[in-house]
């Protein structure tokens, strides 16, 4: 450790399992890397729903990991910990992290840890790890999308569903998108979804066979559950794959499954903070190889919808709540310039 490091450091905890005021500014001891990690002087952290899951009680972090809310951060780096070649004090870098993120300082496995791209500033990179991760390894990895193919992404104003409606805009597949608002249509279609689909009007189903000439599109990625599942098995086409990855409307359904079997559907779906710093390290070359160009390019680009200081966390998650946003909502620290 250097001496430009303090000894303690603002972070947000979870006073009791409830509402956004649940969270509250405090000071703890500054954490010190282990082999194979780094520190990062975090200058922004993303805000994801899982957050709020682990605030309310429902989605506690793995076997020891920090108990901080916050599973992205963008910064520099402060320090290394032995076994570390890639990285040196003063990089900029953004990491995927299991927990830690909603504080100054931050722990991260070195595997974890990529570039900021050229153009693409800290905020801005506070918002990328999370959405960016998840995106590839559900819609690239499991879902198997190949260029031509068609795509839906339920929540496509969401931060995962503005990643994904780019990324699979950018690697060639048909895009579309469901939303709640006539903004959020505007958002997503400037995006490059052919058509943003207002559920609160129109029937996601009824719209992608109209679209598809009946046939159906090839793969959803889906965070609704609920009475979405049935729905979205209607809206496959024959070899579809349904993504799973969240449960807004819950988990227990019924539903008719006969086209499972009918149209030879996959139905698959996972989590990501439990996995390994392995396998996390392998999605991370295969974003820097493949996605980390687009965005230096400019042709992928995170949407920062708002931010809010460190401390005033309660508010981003209120608003993260509301489902106003469009786009990420990023948690800025003093370092942030």
């Amino acid at each position: 450790m250097t001496a430009a490091i303090p000894a303690e450091m603002t972070y947000i905890r979870i006073d009791r399992f409830g509402p956004p005021e649940a969270l509250v500014p405090d000071r703890m001891p500054v954490p010190r890397p282990g082999h194979g990690e780094v520190l990062i002087k975090v200058a922004a952290a993303g805000v994801n729903r899982p957050d709020v899951l682990q605030r309310q009680g429902g989605y506690p972090p793995p076997p020891g990991a920090s108990e901080v809310p916050g599973l992205e951060v963008a910064g520099e780096i402060a320090a290394v910990g032995e076994g570390v070649e890639r990285w040196r004090t003063g990089d900029r870098v953004m990491a995927l992290v299991t927990g830690g993120g909603y504080a100054e300082y931050c722990l991260a496995p070195a595997p974890q840890v990529l570039p900021v791209p050229h153009g693409i500033s800290l905020i801005e990179a506070g918002g990328i790890p999370e959405t960016f991760f998840t995106v590839w390894t559900n819609v690239f990895d499991r879902g198997r999308l190949q260029p031509g193919e068609s795509f839906l992404v339920h929540g496509g104003s969401s931060g995962i569903g503005t990643t994904a409606i780019q990324l699979a805009r950018e690697l060639g597949a048909i895009v579309y998108a469901t939303v709640g608002s006539v903004d959020k249509q505007r958002a997503c279609e400037a995006l490059g979804a052919r058509r943003a689909i207002n559920h609160r009007e129109e029937d996601f189903v009824e719209v992608v066979k109209a679209e598809t000439g009946g046939k159906g599109v090839d793969v959803i990625l889906d965070m609704v559950g609920g009475p979405y599942v049935e729905r979205n098995l209607q809206a496959l086409a024959v070899e579809g794959r349904l993504v799973q990855i969240a449960w807004l409307q819950g988990a227990k359904v019924q539903a008719n499954f006969a086209p499972l079997m009918l149209k030879r559907l996959t139905w698959t779906g996972s989590t990501l903070r439990a996995r390994s710093v392995e396998q996390k390290g392998a999605i991370a070359r295969v974003l820097e190889e493949k996605v980390w160009p687009l965005l230096a390019a400019g042709k992928v680009k995170p949407l920062v919808h708002a931010t809010f200081p460190l401390e005033a966390a309660a508010a981003a998650h209120a608003l993260m709540e509301s489902s106003s946003h469009i786009g990420k909502i990023v948690l800025t620290t003093r370092f942030a310039g």
